[in-house]
Formats: C-alpha cells, structure tokens, sequence
C-alpha cells in the first residue's frame, strides 16, 4: 500500500512541476519479433563497410593498437569514426571494398592488398593515406605523428567534398 501511496504522490509532485510521466509500454510478440528482424538487418547493414571514408587494417593486430587507433579515429568525428573497417589477412581482403573518398591503410600489405582490389580509375579519384601499421604506433612518436597528419588529411578531404 505504502508503495501505491508514494507512487501517487510522485505522480502529483512531478504533475505539479509540470513534467508528465511516461509509462514504459509492454510489447507484444509481434512487435518484438519484427524488432528483431530490423535489428538484424541494420546490424548486417553495419557489418558491410560503406561510406565516405574506409580503414584497412591488418587481421593479427594487438587489441592494445586497435584501442588506440579506435580513439584516434573517434577523435576525428563521427564519419571517420564510423568509417567501415576492413581486416587484411595473407594479403586477402576480409570484405569486398566499396569505393570512397577516403583510404586509410594502416601498413604497406594493406595497401598492396588495395591496390589489387581497386580499380586504377577509383584509386585516381581517391584519396589514400597511406600509416604505420597499428604496432608502430605504440611503440614511439613517429608513428603517432604520422597517424595525425593523415587523419587531418583525411579530414580535409572529406570536408573539401562534402555533399
């Protein structure tokens, strides 16, 4: 009863304040079911790179160089941060790779690898920024200081041939 009580009140207080209360509604089976086939879609939608900007990296790279080159890419707004992502592995592309703007390959295998999947056309039009692999840039300044001039590179590119 006590709970009842204070759920009115509540109710009165927040009324008062001028604040309307929402009620989580109870969904159906239906609608839960047809949720998840959305869901579903979207997420292999996202699993497809596409987009302005894409990043090839290596397969075998360290969990500890992927974190940071995820806040490096995060750092530089929400379409580089967003950019599909490509693994390398032995040379083989993991994913067919859609044509953009923007390259950042992240190693001279992966951008080898690029060159045998792209069109020379493409390639002319694009822009390819060409970083260390992911290990290097953990292990000095060199590596970070290039990382950040192709990131502001990149940046210019896309902002140069924003739609």
């Amino acid at each position: 009863m006590a709970a009842v009580a204070l759920d009115r009140r509540r109710r009165a207080v927040l009324r008062a304040m001028g604040i309307t209360p929402w009620v989580l509604r109870a969904r159906t089976e239906a609608a839960a079911q047809s949720f998840a086939v959305e869901r579903g879609a979207a997420s292999a939608r996202a699993a497809r790179p596409s987009g302005r900007c894409v990043v090839l990296l290596p397969a075998g790279a360290d969990a500890r160089a992927l974190d940071l080159l995820g806040r490096a890419l995060t750092a530089c707004g929400a379409e580089i941060a967003r950019a599909g992502r490509i693994r390398v592995a032995d040379g083989q592309l993991s994913d067919a790779v859609p044509h953009a703007p923007v390259y950042l390959v992240f190693g001279q295998a992966q951008a080898h690898a690029l060159g045998r999947e792209l069109p020379a056309a493409v390639m002319s039009e694009a822009h390819i920024a060409l970083v260390d692999e992911p290990a290097a840039l953990l292990s000095g300044a060199d590596g970070k200081r290039r990382l950040w001039a192709a990131l502001r590179q990149a940046r210019r590119v896309l902002g140069a041939r924003g739609d």
